[in-house]
């Protein structure tokens, strides 16, 4: 197993992700789309933090009748971000994207696009500017153009206001291409009530999951983490794992399901009743149905994706507004 060429979820072929980003007079949030292939994607879902700001996750349960979304939302601003989805499902919907339905005599598309928020209210200093419907545009517009480069990394997006265990936090994406050729990724948004952090070496959790070089292996300073008191609602991490492999509806929450133990490896405590943790899965079916022998390997790697996708997001994040980074607050240089 390898990393795929960008190490990020740009590695599964047709999926794309767009940022958008508001910072100053107030706000410190944003908004990130991940765009799937105009047929859509299989999808699930597992949530497992005890306040969770969602929608249209019900669509995703097995049981029930759409096996496909277009796009998934991850966006700060509490509740109130989930309005970004609105302008995400009104874009995809004027290029003609959606699930087909007759409504007055024609058929009509809708998009189906699953969403979850972090709170990062006030973090830019004002609590009522959260992220709307135009910027949920806006990042959809910017998904169009992220086969063209890496993918940007850290605060920026849904992870501009984020924040983890007194940390900034960030988003990270990781990779991991199978022997058989199987792409697995994921892209996590970590604002997290616990700590990424060893209290006693000072090194990220996640970096004894990472692949060679992958993080920094020089000597850190175990300085203590700030913490914050917990509130209701104020954190969440949030993922997506996705794979070019076919996998129904209940495989691919499985696959959900999986993610959130590269979640737990990484940060400490998890899934705390003040976090909204969530996962999502997707897949493109792009690649045939794996045996099961496969499929346990795809869940293996799709955990430690997740992993090192959450390290990533704490060592890219930058020091802003009062909140340190992890390469400052522990004395690490960036890596060249």
């Amino acid at each position: 197993m390898r990393a795929g060429d960008s190490n990020s979820i740009l590695d599964v072929p047709g999926v794309r992700v767009g940022h958008a980003t508001r910072r100053g007079d107030g706000s410190l949030t944003g908004t990130t789309v991940v765009r799937l292939p105009d047929v859509g994607a299989v999808g699930g879902v597992d949530v497992r933090g005890g306040g969770p700001g969602t929608r249209e996750t019900d669509l995703l349960d097995p049981r029930n009748l759409v096996q496909r979304v277009h796009a998934v939302v991850l966006s700060g601003g509490s509740a109130f971000g989930l309005a970004a989805a609105d302008g995400v499902m009104r874009a995809l919907a004027t290029e003609g994207v959606g699930l087909s339905v007759e409504a007055a005599g024609q058929q009509v598309p809708v998009p189906i696009v699953p969403a979850a928020v972090i709170f990062d209210l006030g973090r830019g200093g004002d609590p009522m500017a959260p992220p709307d419907a135009a910027l949920g545009a806006q990042a959809l517009a910017a998904a169009a153009d992220s086969s063209a480069g890496p993918l940007e990394q850290g605060a920026v997006g849904a992870g501009t206001g984020a924040k983890a265990g007194g940390l900034k936090g960030g988003i990270g994406s990781a990779s991991a291409v199978l022997d058989d050729g199987t792409v697995v990724a994921a892209l996590v948004v970590v604002n997290a009530v616990g700590s990424t952090v060893d209290p006693v070496t000072g090194q990220l959790l996640a970096a004894r999951h990472g692949r060679p070089d992958e993080f920094p292996t020089d000597t850190v300073h175990p300085a203590e983490v700030p913490t914050d008191k917990p509130a209701i609602g104020t954190a969440t991490t949030l993922a997506v794992v996705a794979t070019d492999r076919a996998l129904t509806k209940a495989q691919c929450q499985k696959l959900a399901g999986i993610g959130h133990d590269g979640m737990a490896r990484a940060i400490n405590p998890v899934h705390t009743m003040f976090d909204g943790d969530t996962v999502f899965a997707l897949a493109t079916c792009d690649g045939d149905a794996p045996d099961p022998m496969g499929f346990h390997l795809l869940l293996a790697a799709a955990a430690d994706c997740v992993t090192r996708a959450i390290g990533h997001a704490m060592w890219q994040a930058d020091t802003e507004a009062g909140m340190p980074s992890y390469r400052d607050h522990h004395g690490v240089a960036p890596q060249a």
